[in-house]
This record gives structure tokens, C-alpha cells and sequence, in this order.
């Protein structure tokens, strides 16, 4: 039972794989379906028509020994018969059966006297070889044969000899004897001959079926290979290409429709290529650029910081108008060196020069310590920061450096998107990963938004006031640094309730395929929330003040933060 399993698994498994073996399989299967009717048909029709030829032979032969033995017994009649002639007209009638039956094709006979007679002057025995058995003749031919003087009757019987039943056919007529009334004669004809030029013709029929069927396949499997072996080729070629031959090409043969695929798949082989080293170019070139540009950009900006500190360590000497622009170049200045690190850290990763620097680091402690960094700004915000920490304080072998990086990019989104509700940071860990995970309460994203946040300098909200002076790299640059530790960060959002953002570490040895933080996260309905109603008051941004002092500086502010 185990061997017929595997080999239709064996079979249904290179059936799914191979579009040549499919198109063999429905091409013989068809054709085998196609030949059992036909051949089907041309047996029924080939073997009815065998039958009825013979049918009709035997009725003609019992209607000529019928029509010879009326003939002998009629001119019987006109003889002047004395009562010592009648046994010799009884002998004569039974030589004349005798002789005709002989002379016929039909192996047995018999004539029987036909019952429901009046009584005769002459009744005569009944007449049968010694092969014919009486019991095959049925009641109702009998009486057909008995009640027609004209119409010979037949049916078809089955004669049971040492071997197998053979068929047969019985016709049946009738004879008039003078001075001894009707009598019936039949005729037996065997039709094995017959029977065997018809199973000679469909054994033929099915070996002939069989080896149209092979030669059907051959044919299929040949033309089937002159298709598919070049679409193979281009298969093979595409995922070569894929994995960055770029040289890869299909050899042109001919100019039919494979000829023409192939030359069309070159050409767009040649142009992906081109495209590709063009692109290749442009990004090194847009990186060497973006990272020649931060560097140079560093000593100037290294120059106006000292300035500026300079500046802003004596601005309670200034008069206020000027004390606050100095604050706030101050805080530009800030603004600005955290984009040139973002832009730096970005080259670096782009150009794959980003590396790891490993180590032991114990993740609840981590997130412990970026929750008290930005408890002020929270504090400012309303929002309360909780910590979860379900399976324990486990250490994790990762880049503490970049893992801060995250979390503070996580949690300054938090508060600045939270509405002032409470901020969950959730850390858990298996045997194979670690995961941490930042849930905020606020407006959250559309399905649409949360496709695109980590692209580079976009925002759900350019116009939202934000109290971390985000650069819009800063997601960007965290879903880098899990992929740098062979791990992600994905996103779960609903407009009106909240976002979370979670980041799965897989631990050293192992892969991730679980994260041990749900998402969507668990505690959706379980969180009780403040009563919804308008976020607090934001205090008034630098440019807000200025502008409540003098409003030409206010203006000219604003185009610089532009």
C-alpha cells in the first residue's frame, strides 16, 4: 500500500514542476479518451454488423432447406401412396433433412412436430441431430415459428461445451407434411467464427490503440521539449540575472517566434543591465557626495557651534529681543549637527561600511535608562511612561549604541504623537529573540501613512508641532540599525488608537521567526485611557516668542527654519 503511495506522490510531484510532463500526461490522457471511443464505437459497429451478416446467411439457409423439403414432400402428395408406401415416404422425408441440413452451414438441426395439431394419418417422429439440444429452443420461438407459415423466426443462444459457451443462433420455419401435418425445422449456426474475427480485430485495435498512444506521447514529449526547453532557458537566465550575472544571455537560433523571444529578452537584459550600472554610478556618486558634504560641512558647522555657545553663554547681556534669537540659533545649531550625524550614519549605510560593535547588554536596563532621559520631555507633555517587563531582565549580545538610538527614536515620537496619554514600553525575550516594543495612545496612522513611515524624510504631519526637533530619518535610520543586527521593526496602527512600534532582536545562533511581543499589541482595550478631548496647550515654540516681540525677526526666523 506504501509503494502505490509513493510512486503517485513521486508521479504528482513531477507533474507540479514540469510543465512538459503535464502537457505529455494531458496529451496521451486525451488521446487515450479519444481512442476508447472511437475504438469503442467502431467494435460495436464492426461487431453488429458481423452479427447481422450472419444472421441473415442462417435465415436465408433455413428458408432454402425449408423451401427444398416443402418441394419433396408436395410432389409426394401426387403420388398414389397404398398404405406399404407411407414408411417409405417417412424414410424419404428423413433422408431429404438429412441431405439438406448436410449441405448447409449449420451444424445442428431438428424437426419437431408442431403441438395443437388435429390428428393426421400419418404422423411422422421428430427429426434432430445429435447435437442439437431441444431445451435451447424457448416457448416463445415456438410458438412464433408454429403460428407463421411464411416468416422464419431466430434467437440467439449460447451452446455450452467443454470450454467456454460459444455463440450461436437458432432459425426456426415450418414444413407442411402431406397426411401429417406441420412440422417444424430448425436450424443451429455457430458463430465462434465470427466471434473470433471480432475479438481478432479489437485485440488489434487495442494493441494498435496502445502503440498510437506511446507514439502520441513521443510525439507530445518532442514538440513539447521544442517550447519549453527554451522557456527553461529563460527561466535559468532570469533568476542568474536575478542573482546579479548581468552578463547573462540566451543563445539566439533561427528567426521563428523562440528566435524572436530570445533577442527580446536579451534586449531587455541589456537594457536592466545598463540601467543598473547607471544606477550603481549615481548612487555611488550620490553617496560620495552626501558624505563629502557632511564632512566639509563639519568644520564651518564646528566653527558657528563655538560661536554660538560662545554667544549663548552671554545672552543675559543682550537686550531680550536678542537673547532669544541667540537661544534660538542655539537650538538650530543643534538641529543642524544632529542632521549632518543622521546623513553621515546614513552614508555609512548606505555604503555598507556600518558596523556592529557587540555586546552584552541587558535590554530592561537599556529601556530603563532612555525612560528617565526623556522623562522631562514627557513631563512637559502630561505623558506617563510606563515599563513592562514580562519575562524577566535577559541580556541580549547587541550594539547598546544603536539599540538607545532606537528607543529614543521610538519614544520621541511617542510623546510627540501620544496626545499627552500613557506611553508603554513593553520588553520581552525567548530563546531564540528578544523584542522591545513602544506603544503610544495618540492619533495614530492610516494603513497608507504606516506603509510609508519609514521612508526618509517623511512625516504623517509636517504642520505638527514637535517637541524632539526630528530630522525625518530618524525611522529610517532605527529600521537600518535592526536589520544591522539581523532583525526588523514593524509597525501596528488605527487612527484614533494609538501606534506601536515593535523591534525583534533574534539572539546569537539563532533566528528569529516569532517575536515574543504580539502586534497588534494585547493590551488595545486593557490600557484605561484619559477622557478624550483636546490635547494641553503646547508652550509657544522659539519663533512663537520671537514673533510676540518683534515680528520682523519672527519672519525672518521662519525663512530660516524653512
Amino acid at each position: 500500500m506504501a509503494a502505490p503511495r509513493r510512486w503517485w506522490q513521486r508521479a504528482t510531484h513531477v507533474l507540479r514542476r514540469s510543465l512538459q510532463a503535464r502537457v505529455v500526461a494531458a496529451s496521451m490522457l486525451l488521446s487515450t479518451l479519444a481512442l476508447i471511443g472511437v475504438f469503442g464505437y467502431m467494435s460495436a459497429s464492426v461487431g453488429s454488423n458481423l452479427f447481422e451478416t450472419r444472421r441473415d446467411e442462417a435465415i436465408v439457409e433455413a428458408s432454402r432447406a425449408s423451401s427444398e423439403m416443402q418441394r419433396i414432400f408436395s410432389e409426394a402428395v401426387t403420388q398414389n401412396l397404398t398404405s406399404g408406401e407411407i414408411d417409405a415416404l417417412q424414410d424419404r422425408a428423413l433422408d431429404a433433412v438429412t441431405g439438406i441440413i448436410s449441405s448447409r452451414s449449420a451444424t445442428e438441426y431438428a424437426m419437431l412436430r408442431s403441438e395443437a395439431q388435429a390428428d393426421t394419418i400419418l404422423t411422422m417422429n421428430d427429426v434432430q441431430s445429435q447435437g442439437f439440444d431441444a431445451d435451447l429452443l424457448s416457448g416463445e420461438l415456438r410458438t412464433a415459428v408454429a403460428a407463421s407459415a411464411d416468416s422464419p423466426f431466430y434467437q440467439s443462444v449460447r451452446l455450452q461445451g467443454e470450454g467456454a459457451a460459444e455463440p450461436a443462433i437458432v432459425v426456426g420455419t415450418t414444413v407442411d407434411v402431406p397426411l401429417a401435418g406441420r412440422y417444424e425445422l430448425y436450424l443451429l449456426t455457430s458463430l465462434q467464427a465470427t466471434q473470433d474475427t471480432l475479438s481478432f480485430m479489437q485485440l488489434t485495435m487495442v494493441l494498435g490503440g496502445v502503440a498510437l498512444i506511446g507514439l502520441i506521447g513521443a510525439i507530445t514529449w518532442f514538440v513539447a521539449r521544442m517550447v519549453v526547453g527554451p522557456v527553461q532557458t529563460a527561466a535559468e537566465s532570469s533568476a542568474r540575472i536575478a542573482a546579479g550575472q548581468l552578463s547573462v544571455r540566451i543563445p539566439v537560433h533561427g528567426s521563428d517566434e523562440l528566435a524572436t523571444l530570445a533577442r527580446s529578452f536579451n534586449d531587455m537584459a541589456d537594457s536592466i543591465s545598463r540601467q543598473i550600472t547607471e544606477l550603481g554610478t549615481l548612487s555611488t556618486v550620490q553617496q560620495r557626495f552626501v558624505s563629502d558634504v557632511s564632512h566639509e560641512l563639519r568644520t564651518p558647522l564646528t566653527t558657528i557651534r563655538l560661536a554660538g555657545d560662545v554667544l549663548h553663554d552671554r545672552r543675559e547681556a543682550f537686550d531680550p529681543v536678542a537673547a532669544r534669537t541667540v537661544e534660538l540659533l542655539h537650538t538650530q545649531i543643534e538641529r543642524f549637527e544632529q542632521l549632518l550625524a543622521d546623513l553621515l550614519e546614513l552614508s555609512r549605510f548606505d555604503a555598507g561600511a556600518a558596523q556592529l560593535e557587540i555586546e552584552p547588554t541587558n535590554l530592561v536596563r537599556l529601556a530603563e535608562g532612555e525612560i528617565d532621559a526623556v522623562e522631562p520631555l514627557a513631563a512637559e507633555r502630561g505623558t506617563e511612561l510606563r515599563l513592562v517587563a514580562p519575562g524577566g531582565h535577559f541580556e541580549a549580545e547587541v550594539d547598546p549604541r544603536r539599540i538607545r538610538r532606537i528607543l529614543q527614536n521610538l519614544l520621541g515620537n511617542a510623546i510627540d504623537h501620544g496626545e499627552g496619554r500613557p506611553v508603554v514600553v513593553t520588553v520581552d525575550s525567548t530563546s531564540e529573540a528578544a523584542a522591545i516594543a513602544v506603544r503610544d495612545h495618540g492619533v495614530g496612522l492610516t494603513p497608507q501613512e504606516a506603509e510609508r513611515v519609514f521612508d526618509r524624510f517623511w512625516r504623517a504631519d509636517p504642520s505638527r508641532q514637535r517637541r524632539t526637533g526630528g530630522t525625518g530619518l530618524g525611522l529610517s535610520i532605527s529600521r537600518d540599525d535592526a536589520a544591522l543586527h539581523g532583525g526588523w521593526i514593524d509597525v501596528w496602527s488605527e487612527p484614533g488608537r494609538g501606534t506601536a512600534f515593535r523591534l525583534t532582536l533574534p539572539r546569537a545562533g539563532a533566528t528569529a521567526i516569532v517575536s515574543p511581543i504580539e502586534l497588534p499589541p494585547a493590551d488595545t482595550a486593557a490600557i484605561a485611557l484619559p477622557a478624550l478631548g483636546p490635547a494641553p496647550e503646547p508652550e509657544p515654540t522659539d519663533t512663537e516668542a520671537i514673533a510676540l516681540v518683534d515680528p520682523t525677526i519672527a519672519t525672518t526666523t521662519e525663512e530660516v527654519e524653512r
